[in-house]
């Protein structure tokens, strides 16, 4: 029992640190002055969101963790851990650099780790796989505005 909780309690501190970026880089006066779709989300979902989003992560991590040894366990966290730090580049990217498209990239990079890692999952742990999807759709989204807002502020 109690090293199940310090696994959790390990998981929950690797997102929070991959959280850290997104509240050192933070949306200034350069961001307020970029052209942004109508669609683009208020800014207080976006702690909100992400908030969440970390919290479901952290539990499918520890879930994975705490599934018996495989070769798909292992590949799982591996898979995991590669998208946790993509995550943590981007708002270094966007907010941090202010490069775009190097923050599109990285974004791109994200979703397909993610998507991986759901797959994985899936094959350890169904409920693991379904806590990620939340974030799967979150940076489907944030890659599309990431993408209209390059589009509208090409010049």
């Amino acid at each position: 029992m109690l090293g199940s909780l310090l696994a959790l309690l390990a998981s929950l501190m690797l997102v929070g640190l991959a959280a850290t970026t997104g509240a050192r880089f933070r949306p200034d006066g350069w961001y307020r002055e970029l052209s942004k779709p109508s669609w683009t989300p208020p800014n207080i979902a976006f702690p909100i969101a992400w908030g969440i989003l970390y919290l479901l992560m952290a539990i499918a991590a520890w879930r994975i963790y705490m599934a018996d040894d495989s070769a798909w366990r292992s590949a799982s966290l591996v898979a995991y851990a590669l998208q946790l730090l993509v995550n943590a580049a981007w708002s270094w990217l966007f907010f941090g650099r202010k490069q775009i498209v190097a923050a599109l990239v990285d974004i791109m990079v994200l979703l397909a780790l993610i998507t991986i890692a759901i797959a994985l999952f899936f094959q350890v742990n169904n409920l693991a796989a379904w806590l990620m999807v939340p974030y799967w759709l979150w940076v489907a989204l944030a890659l599309a505005l990431n993408a209209t807002i390059f589009r509208l502020n090409k010049a």
